[in-house]
């Protein structure tokens, strides 16, 4: 497809170098921008409150991806500043405050500007939409979805830690087809595929369920995630990513596995692969690519899984070699929700 300009908010985070890398892999021209230049010199510096220094860094930026949490503080200014460049927005972020303000506040300002407003379009948030979306599988409605994801083990970015002690809002379940706040509930284990088998895992919803909540016609939605990745997120000692490839990828292994239901019947999708960071980047480009610049226009703020086709957007990450998907005969993998207050 033809070169975009692009500008990266938080470039020179750890998340946001995957994001500068990906988009000059694609033949992009992106333009990173940041609150200082410590860490990359040739970066614009645009600090969050100042908008004339915001609007100089979007000035000739066809669409924006912000990778700089925690989002509750950087999303607000960073769209403002994309409706008055009419630049399009893009968030990578996990926090449901900031995916759900994100559509209350600026779906009618997009629309009027003729701009697209994503939020969550990363590992949290938009990769699950997409595989709820395809376990749907043409149904118009389903009488539950389950989210659960595995890690081997998390690796916290500085980022991640800093976003942990902004983040204290409560987390919102699906519930009668309505967003409610999550309630305690006894611990259970989730029967994975391989390669990570059963896990004790706790209720701990992400920006899946803002975004699902958005567009799925969904009684009841639970996000699960396994323990072991949240004991190493407690863990002030924890460290932060280490590269073992030339893209700067970490051994980090994780599994997302969706099963919808409706009465007896169940859907099931999985998608597999490697650092939760790095997968990140080539989610939010071809979203970016998909959306912006395709012959079909969308206005306004959506669900990822909205303005895409999920299964042929599946599908190009698996022929990257990103991630692994399948479709597996459903079975019950989960007897009783637990529930956690982490990240």
């Amino acid at each position: 497809m033809q070169a975009m300009n692009i500008a990266v908010y938080g470039a020179a985070g750890h998340t946001g170098r995957f994001v500068i890398g990906e988009l000059r892999r694609r033949g992009h021209a992106p333009v990173a921008v940041g609150r200082d230049n410590a860490k990359m010199p040739e970066m614009r510096i645009a600090p969050l409150d100042d908008p004339a220094a915001l609007d100089r860094a979007l000035a000739d930026a066809e669409a924006v991806i912000n990778c700089a949490g925690p989002f509750l503080d950087t999303a607000a200014p960073l769209i403002e500043a994309a409706l008055r460049a009419r630049a399009h927005y893009f968030d990578v972020t996990a926090e449901q405050r900031s995916a759900r303000s994100t559509f209350e506040r600026f779906d009618a300002a997009a629309r009027e500007r003729g701009i697209v407003v994503v939020p969550a379009a990363g590992f949290y948030g938009g990769l699950g939409d997409l595989l709820a979306t395809c376990a749907m599988n043409g149904w118009t409605q389903a009488d539950r979805v389950d989210i659960a994801i595995a890690l081997d083990s998390w690796w916290p970015t500085r980022g991640t830690r800093s976003t942990g002690a902004r983040n204290t809002a409560p987390r919102l379940t699906l519930r009668d087809g309505e967003l409610t706040a999550l309630q305690p509930s006894a611990p259970t284990t989730w029967n994975f595929p391989e390669p990570f088998g059963t896990q004790d895992v706790v209720e701990l919803p992400f920006t899946e369920t803002i975004l699902a909540a958005r567009h799925l016609h969904v009684h009841a939605m639970h996000n699960y995630i396994n323990e072991a990745p949240l004991r190493d997120l407690r863990d002030p000692a924890t460290p932060e990513p280490v590269a073992v490839d030339e893209h700067g990828r970490s051994n980090q292994q994780f599994l997302i596995d969706v099963i919808a239901r409706n009465g007896d019947a169940e859907h099931r999708r999985t998608a597999r692969g490697r650092d939760i960071y790095a997968i990140t980047a080539p989610i939010v480009v071809e979203a970016v690519e998909r959306i912006c610049g395709g012959s079909r226009r969308h206005a306004g703020a959506f669900a990822l899984a909205q303005c895409v086709d999920a299964p042929a957007f599946l599908q190009a990450l698996e022929r990257m070699g990103e991630i692994v998907c399948q479709a597996h005969a459903a079975k019950r993998s989960v007897a009783s929700i637990a529930h956690a207050r982490v990240f």
